[in-house]
């Protein structure tokens, strides 16, 4: 008992602290204000750190030269447009906003939390949070603010809903047991980086595969007791304050809304059918040109917030003629605008964040840092096992910095991988660590580019919810899964299971 009064004074000192911080926007653009002073400070060291990517020593780019201020203010409107979180939160919410304000995201709930057992409902939250990550940021614009209405819905705290299925969606951004575009994306870096040791290494892109599937089991557990037995008591006192306007009511359906959605639920049934037939054949043109579905360059990966956008859209649209909630083409596009209202805090925020982001890419402070401390790692010439212990911490911690995972893994890559081959540790081994770690901590940096948006949803039930609030319910999750996952890949290792499909634990080399 004393433990659990210890920790929660200790997570409500982190919200009272933290909510005193200024907004998001302002954090963002003193951030960049800082790097640019940095680059102005640090532009004449001489570094001897050698960047793999260039195999030259790192240079720190001055900011604050006339020619850098010139050049960032013809690109600042190209770097807020071409911010790419920006596009896929707004086009995702213009189709959702539709079937939201038209009735068939409710209705649709109302049905499935009446099929749903009560206690079933966290782990299948963050199931489904985990599942989403196949179709990359989309677990972000749709998972992430589904379960605040679901757990509001079922009469539990909304924030512990978006709590949970934050933690899925980011705490387990590595555990999945559906293959995603990710997973070729790092094996890429990891077998470049592998061959500086072994040219003829060939990596498979699932090497990690049945590794990150088991996890799924273990962050679904975690999250579970985590969100019942620690975030949703602490959220008791937390009153819901939000608009009423914009928290969702869940009445019984009439005979029209049940007709209505036995229909919208068949045309998005329909379309995803539609969609499984054209990607099927192996010459289908949604296909990266070698047939696979989950590369890169598959138009598929590269569709999936149009396609959610559609599947969304068209039956939020039959829905709402057959309900009577839309009676003109204005009602729908409405609807958007109503979703985009919504978004405007999160467009200011994204403006600043996207300028921040550019300078600290654009300095390489992120690169200095991340190869700096690889460097320091190797320089211990600690044990495998506590090497690889400390490549998870270490890339955590990076990883509140830089967000980008291919970013962090093509600087930490080329250090790490050889460097624990010569350990006769496999690449596979060192990938999976490197994924562990850059997981773990994605809930509580609030530079990453989604963060404010979190905030954002959680502001629709709680008002005063700011940086403090998200990082106080989010703390027990990244401290918890990153000791367990390490404790959890440790165990895996000792044991001998498989991390994948064509892996191992040991490199031999010849």
């Amino acid at each position: 008992m004393a433990s659990n009064s210890f920790v929660t004074r200790a997570l409500d000192k982190v919200e009272r602290v933290g909510n005193k911080l200024p907004d998001p926007a302002v954090i963002f653009l003193i951030s960049m204000v800082i790097v640019w002073v940095l680059s102005a400070l640090l532009a004449d060291v001489s570094f001897t750190t050698i960047d793999p990517r260039t195999q030259e020593p790192v240079i720190v780019n001055n900011l604050l030269t006339g020619a850098s201020l010139a050049d960032f203010l013809s690109r600042m409107v190209g770097i807020f447009t071409g911010f790419a979180p920006l596009g896929v939160v707004l086009v995702a919410m213009l189709g959702v906003g539709v079937a939201e304000h038209s009735g068939f995201i409710n209705a649709g709930l109302k049905r499935m939390l009446d099929a749903t057992p009560k206690r079933l409902l966290t782990p299948s939250i963050i199931l489904v949070a985990l599942v989403s990550h196949t179709a990359t940021d989309a677990g972000y614009v749709l998972v992430i603010p589904l379960a605040g209405v679901i757990f509001y819905a079922m009469g539990r705290h909304p924030l512990a809903g978006i709590a949970a299925a934050f933690a899925g969606v980011s705490g387990g951004f590595s555990a999945n047991f559906i293959p995603s575009a990710i997973d070729p994306l790092l094996q890429s870096f990891t077998q470049s980086a592998a061959q500086i040791i072994d040219p003829s290494i060939q990596v498979n892109p699932l090497n990690n595969w049945f590794f990150n599937s088991a996890s799924s089991l273990l962050i679904v557990c975690l999250g579970w007791y985590l969100t019942d037995k620690v975030i949703e008591p602490r959220l008791k006192d937390t009153p819901i304050d939000g608009d009423p306007a914009e928290i969702p009511k869940f009445d019984n359906l009439d005979a029209r809304q049940t007709k209505a959605l036995r229909a919208a639920t068949g045309v998005m049934v329909a379309g995803i059918v539609a969609l499984v037939a054209i990607l099927w054949p192996d010459t289908s043109p949604m296909r990266a040109p070698n047939g696979e579905l989950t590369s890169f360059a598959a138009p598929v990966m590269r569709s999936i917030v149009p396609l959610i956008f559609l599947l969304f859209l068209l039956p939020g649209v039959v829905y709402g003629y057959m309900a009577g909630t839309f009676k003109t083409s204005k009602d729908v596009i409405g609807s958007m605008s109503k979703a985009m209202d919504s978004m405007a805090y999160y467009m200011v925020m994204a403006f600043f964040c996207a300028l921040f982001i550019d300078a600290f890419g654009k300095s390489n402070l992120g690169a200095l840092l991340a190869i700096e401390g690889g460097q320091l790692l190797k320089t211990l010439n600690l044990p495998s096992m506590v090497t690889i212990v400390g490549l998870i911490f270490l890339t955590a911690f990076v990883n509140l910095f830089v967000g980008s995972s291919s970013a962090k893994w093509a600087l930490l890559g080329p250090i790490f991988v050889p460097m624990l081959m010569q350990l006769n540790i496999s690449p596979d081994l060192t990938q999976a660590a490197y994924r562990l770690g850059d997981s773990s901590s994605n809930i509580i940096t609030p530079l990453m580019p989604y963060f404010p948006l979190v905030v954002v949803y959680c502001q629709r039930y709680v008002k005063g919810t700011g940086i403090g609030t998200l990082l106080s319910l989010m703390l027990p999750y990244a401290f918890t899964i990153i000791i367990a996952w390490t404790a959890f890949l440790l165990l895996y290792w000792g044991i001998g299971l498989p991390l994948g499909i064509q892996s191992s634990y040991l490199y031999m080399p010849g």
